[in-house]
């Protein structure tokens, strides 16, 4: 398989950055920053 076409390097470049933003994603959602988070719904129970 050849690895320098412009193809390759394109979608590595897109699977990168979606596998990038999916980190990123999960650490805000799951990490230490998510206990300031607020549950609307759990919120809104009064």
């Amino acid at each position: 398989m050849e690895t320098s076409s412009p193809a390759f390097s394109l979608v590595l470049a897109i699977l990168i950055g979606v596998l990038g933003l999916t980190s990123i994603g999960v650490y805000f959602s799951f990490g230490p920053a998510s206990k300031k988070l607020i549950d609307p719904w759990e919120a809104d129970d009064d």
